[in-house]
């Protein structure tokens, strides 16, 4: 992973940054923590957590450093403690002591304040200690105020979180603490993304009133917490990651605050205006329908987003003269930047809205039909169904582009991404159906949107297929042991073992899992690995041999619990993939061996594809 540089001329490349010695990721808060580099625009310094040995470094982004190739090498911030040992992310530069406010993680986590200047590397200065879990530390203008988000055991971020001002003395110390979200008991919330204005006004989300995450404004002078918008809309997303940022503050030509945020509403996401003096907001017409990320550039915003039609990409959007307009869009990056010329293939997703097991309640989807210009099935046939459970589980499939997918839907694949209950992008009442129903629910609304497609003519009932990685394999898995519905499954990466996963998991989600699963019986009757003798249909398994979240042994366990029994089974370990497989021929593998699984078990048809199936147990 690289920091890269936007092309300064016309006609030029991207520019990478990071020598190729060096990769630009934290483990601060899990395998993928975001927040690894933050570039100061004062001095033209970036600040980089290095994968291999976690440690901070300063790199020079001068022109004439990078274009001389004079040196401009990364030297180290941090000590030395002989391995991976403290990590360190989602920093700040503090221009007046000279200094990088950095969250650190391992397991104790704490605030510090890391020399930018001095000659000798210095063990981090403490700030803020004492919460198990710390985030966004921002500083206002001055340096004379920090503020952070801070959580502790049992909760995860998005369960209850508090909000915190400390005052910063002349020699750096943090002398005293206003908390301003959070802290009453009465008021349950998860405050998020603090960000001070140049008038040193503190802006931050939280979903205190309406279960939305909301933008609010502190009032110092008497330490009121008030409204900047209401809506029935996320204005940001749970903390998986730190580095997150769903809205910045513009200065406009009326010398007004200006807002520009990301939001997600029914699926889908917007960009727009906020006037926070007269209280309105004007979205902005871009292609992207989903969006993670924006960031404040010179009378522009460049946003990390995507569409049904576009990839995971970035764009520069130009704003009007009094910042209320988008001017122009231009995608500068993109993940996958000829994909447009297949678009006639393309299978466009329609979100639906199904009935759940509990009367009167709905979940969400987005479902795929198959398409493809050169083929076209019978009127008489009903097309296969693959459903996806996603990850996490408190997070959500997106409506974007995802070539995957397509894979599925131009070969004649129906294709389906569930948001079960306990996804995130629809409030806090729906992300909580999943507290201690992990297991129940997320299952029951992947058998109940199968059901809802079969009932409503769109699928074939008698060759429905799960897939899902992570948090999803184990949705899958355990709809696979636990109900009918299903014909035959694919699980990557999967949790089978409710209680070797608590105890391997690491500080972050160690009590997540007990929020979601329950008590000691809940673990074990909810765990699919205890339970094989209830598999009663093919499956196939993919797994990374050096993944600590999910152990091998689970995947094996249930592969020869199935080979004993009769069943077709299949498993596939890959040397050196971890928790979420990175090789592009792994990807490639996987994608296809799943369809060649499905299609001979399942699907009844020859693949047209040139693959090489594996063998399957019980029936090669």
């Amino acid at each position: 992973m690289v920091v890269v540089r936007e092309p300064e001329r016309a006609g030029e490349g991207p520019v990478d940054i990071t020598p190729k010695e060096y990769a630009v990721r934290t483990v601060a808060q899990g395998s993928e923590s975001g927040g690894a580099f933050r570039v100061s625009a004062d001095t033209d310094t970036l600040v980089f957590s290095n994968y291999s040995d976690q440690r901070l470094y300063k790199q020079s982004l001068t022109s004439s450093t990078i274009d001389l190739m004079v040196d401009s090498s990364p030297t180290p911030l941090t000590p030395d403690y002989g391995g991976p040992i403290v990590s360190y992310a989602d920093g700040v530069f503090d221009a007046r002591f000279n200094h990088a406010r950095q969250s650190t993680s391992d397991p104790i986590t704490t605030i510090v304040a890391v020399e930018l200047d001095s000659t000798d590397i210095r063990e981090p200065e403490v700030l803020v200690g004492g919460s198990d879990f710390y985030a966004f530390p921002r500083l206002d203008r001055k340096g004379e105020r920090l503020a952070w988000i801070e959580w502790s055991h049992p909760n995860m971020p998005w369960d209850k979180a508090q909000l915190l001002v400390g005052y910063i003395s002349e020699i750096g110390e943090v002398y005293k603490r206003i908390c301003v979200a959070g802290c009453d008991p009465a008021i349950i919330e998860s405050p998020t993304e603090p960000k001070w204005s140049s008038k040193g006004e503190l802006f931050f989300i939280t979903d205190r009133q309406n279960g939305y995450w909301n933008l609010y404004k502190w009032v110092e002078s008497n330490n009121e917490v008030i409204s900047v918008y209401s809506w029935d809309a996320e204005f940001s997303r749970p903390l998986w990651n730190f580095g997150m940022n769903s809205y910045e503050l513009i200065q406009s030509r009326e010398q007004n605050i200006l807002i520009a945020c990301s939001y997600r509403q029914n699926g889908r996401s917007y960009l727009g205006i906020l006037d926070d003096v007269q209280s309105s907001f004007s979205v902005l017409n871009i292609p992207f329908t989903d969006i993670d990320n924006i960031t404040l550039g010179i009378n522009c915003l460049y946003v990390e987003g995507a569409s049904e039609v576009h990839p995971l990409s970035v764009a520069k959007v130009t704003l009007d003269d009094h910042k209320s307009k988008a001017v122009a869009f231009k995608i500068i990056w993109s993940s996958s930047p000829d994909c447009l010329k297949y678009k006639s293939y393309f299978s466009l997703p329609k979100v639906i809205r199904f009935p759940t097991e509990v009367p009167g309640q709905t979940a969400f989807a987005y479902f795929y039909i198959p398409s493809n210009p050169d083929y076209q099935a019978t009127q008489e046939e009903k097309p296969p169904l693959l459903l996806q459970a996603h990850g996490g589980p408190t997070f959500e499939s997106r409506g974007i582009l995802n070539l995957s997918i397509q894979y599925w839907t131009s070969r004649g694949w129906a294709f389906v991404a569930v948001n079960y209950g306990g996804s995130s992008g629809y409030g806090r009442e729906y992300r909580e159906r999943l507290l201690r129903k992990w297991g129940i629910v997320d299952v029951n609304d992947c058998c109940s949107c199968a059901r809802y497609l079969v009932d409503s003519g769109k699928v074939d009932g008698k060759r429905l297929c799960i897939t899902g990685d992570s948090a999803g394999g184990y949705t899958t898995l355990a709809a696979l042991a636990f109900r009918d519905t299903f014909k035959a499954g694919a699980s990557l990466y999967g949790i089978a073992d409710l209680t070797m996963l608590r105890a391997e998991t690491q500080k972050f989600e160690s009590h997540y899992i007990d929020n979601l699963v329950g008590n000691e019986k809940d673990y074990f009757e909810k765990s699919p690995i205890n339970f094989v003798d209830r598999f009663c249909c093919p499956i196939i398994l993919f797994q990374g041999l050096e993944d600590k979240s999910v152990p091998p042994v689970q995947a094996r366990t249930i592969y020869h619990a199935l080979k004993d029994r009769g069943l077709p089974v299949a498993l596939v370990e890959y040397e050196g993939e971890q928790h979420g497989f990175r090789k592009a021929e792994n990807f490639k593998f996987t994608l296809e061996q799943q369809m060649v699984f499905f299609a001979r078990l399942v699907g009844h048809f020859k693949v047209a594809d040139d693959i090489t199936p594996i063998k399957i147990d019980n029936f090669d």
